[in-house]
């Protein structure tokens, strides 16, 4: 999400980007998890436990791994760099390879820490337009939101985004998933966490058509000219 200040071997920042999601899905899983368990079927206790844990992560994640890899973590923020040439196409499959991977292996480490299956399809229903369009104007805003703080506040990038992620999970109705790795991993999860598989296609569509109005705005407004 930063620009990448180290100097290293594109392994390497894979790696992290692998490292970074996997943490992060861990977080939101797990939080959900325990939440949900303390809660004592408090959706609202669970929800705030689950966003107040991935807003701390992600804070944690960017100022760790921002310096080596960008702290993308997310693949739509890979694409929209790429495509306002910050990034390097030549490089992009890679991160979002490592981005997916590490977000299944995140949500495994989950289910695994708390005595459940490894990867179990989750049965959350989360369909229909208000959440397609949640995800439009969400993922549209994270994306936005990260632009214009590496633009012009990057030591406030970690914060702004945490902030913004953990508002999100409140006031879109689809709490904000923003992110193709986090959401396809998230399917193979039946807990507080989850979305059905059935329902990822229209979140994806919804996070790119997102991406892309992000990604022109940000050419728009960042322009020198």
């Amino acid at each position: 999400m930063r620009p990448t200040v180290v100097q290293s071997s594109l392994a390497k920042r894979a790696a992290v980007e692998f490292v970074a999601t996997a943490v992060l899905l861990a977080a939101i899983s797990g939080s959900g998890i325990m939440g949900e368990r303390l809660a004592s079927g408090n959706v609202a206790i669970a929800l705030l436990a689950n966003s107040i844990a991935t807003g701390a992560i992600l804070i944690a994640l960017i100022l760790a791994f921002g310096e080596v890899s960008g702290a993308h973590i997310n693949p739509m923020v890979t694409l929209s760099n790429a495509a306002r040439g910050s990034f390097p196409w030549s490089e992009t499959p890679a991160y979002i390879a490592a981005q997916v991977i590490g977000a299944f292996s995140g949500i495994a480490l989950a289910n695994i820490m708390f005595g459940l299956p490894v990867l179990f399809a989750s049965h959350h229903v989360r369909t229909g337009w208000p959440s397609w369009i949640a995800e439009i104007v969400a993922t549209a805003g994270l994306i936005t939101v990260i632009g214009c703080c590496v633009r012009w506040r990057p030591a406030s990038t970690p914060f702004a985004v945490a902030a913004y992620v953990t508002a999100a999970y409140w006031f879109f109705p689809s709490t904000s998933f923003a992110n193709p790795a986090v959401t396809l991993a998230r399917s193979m999860t039946d807990t507080f966490s989850g979305i059905r598989p059935l329902d990822v296609p229209a979140f994806l569509a919804s996070q790119f058509a997102g991406a892309a109005v992000a990604t022109a705005f940000l050419e728009w407004l960042l322009h020198e000219n």
